[in-house]
């Protein structure tokens, strides 16, 4: 099977609400979407979500890279390995273009053996449940009233968006576990805005709220400073913003570990093929996995699922980001019930472009 052609364009997308992190708000997504044809009548998809705040990779950086794909991979076979390398190679800094062609990649080699992609991979899991984000807010009352929206759909995880005052992160998970009771989960994820002194503070003062688990405390560059904390502190982090490579995911390992779960974002590795060699090193070492995601369309979320349904060592999903937004470029992808995700049975990622 060889590829024929490759089409590439980039689609705005509103979001449902406004969405608020530590160090700015969005309002609309911007998503590549990739088909790449074959001889075989065969045709793979994906998308990419470029992050420059994260990954340094812009809109204009990932269209010139599929823009050169698209001529660059022409008559060359469909092996997963190959092009996983040579992509690497030739897009080292574009991860969004390479997440959404090597995304497309494993689409169609699961659709040639007539496998989802999970199950060409090898599964680990079934169904696991994903938590929903709740983003900074102006007031506890809207934190609290979201919250509640979500329970009611039946998400029993929430992830809360924090990172701008110490003080107020800690007063509102008070007001917002007081509100929600005991039972549902709660991780939160101040996106680098916290130093060491506050971040060991943040464990201290939260402990009586079950604070399931703290995302990218500290600043990427900092990451040497969470040596200061205990060993039981430190598996409660999850490492988002430092880990973009399996080689980053040896560092974090250590020994010893600076932390006991690797977040892996299909944008910032690169693709499925990527994410799986961390994926890798966290198996080896110890490391939990939760799979994330940027605000992206049911394809990629869809292939990040895929990815973490393969992987012995994923124990969280918080794959929610296709919920954001008001309209997709797709179909299908994924079934939730009750906030548990599953694939769909039907070849490649079950997703399909409008």
């Amino acid at each position: 099977m060889k590829i024929s052609k490759i089409t590439h364009r980039l689609v705005d997308m509103e979001l449902v609400r406004p969405y608020t992190i530590a160090f700015t708000t969005f309002t609309s997504v911007s998503n590549h979407v990739v088909e790449i044809h074959t001889d075989s009548g065969l045709v793979g998809i994906g998308t990419g979500s470029a992050a420059p705040l994260i990954t340094g990779e812009t809109n204009d950086d990932a269209s010139a890279a599929l823009t050169e794909a698209a001529a660059d991979l022409i008559g060359c076979d469909v092996d997963l390995e190959d092009l996983g390398a040579h992509i690497l190679a030739a897009y080292p800094g574009a991860p969004a273009a390479r997440a959404a062609l090597d995304i497309a990649f494993h689409d169609l080699v699961a659709k040639a053996a007539g496998l989802s992609v999970v199950d060409l991979l090898g599964r680990s899991h079934t169904s696991l449940p994903t938590s929903i984000t709740i983003g900074i807010k102006d007031t506890v009352d809207e934190v609290i009233e979201e919250a509640r929206e979500y329970l009611g759909r039946g998400f029993r995880s929430l992830k809360v968006k924090l990172g701008k005052s110490i003080d107020d992160d800690i007063a509102r998970l008070e007001q917002l576990r007081a509100s929600i009771g005991p039972d549902p989960t709660i991780r939160v994820d101040p996106n680098q805005g916290y130093n060491i002194e506050e971040l060991a503070r943040f464990f201290v003062e939260t402990e009586p709220f079950g604070v399931e688990f703290v995302e990218q405390p500290l600043a990427d560059d900092r990451d040497d400073d969470l040596l200061r904390l205990s060993d039981d502190d430190r598996r409660l982090i999850a490492a988002d913003e430092s880990l973009h490579s399996p080689g980053d995911a040896h560092r974090l390992a250590g020994p010893p570990a600076l932390a006991g779960i690797f977040n892996i974002k299909l944008m910032k590795c690169g693709g499925i093929s990527p994410a799986l060699g961390i994926a890798d090193v966290a198996d080896a070492t110890g490391i939990d996995l939760m799979w994330g995601c940027m605000d992206e369309s049911v394809v990629s979320i869809s292939a990040a699922l895929h990815a973490a349904l393969a992987s012995p060592a994923t124990r969280y999903l918080d794959l929610d980001g296709s919920l954001d937004l008001a309209r997709d470029v797709a179909t299908g992808g994924f079934e939730l019930v009750d906030g548990m995700l599953s694939t769909r049975a039907e070849p490649g990622l079950g997703a399909h472009l409008l």
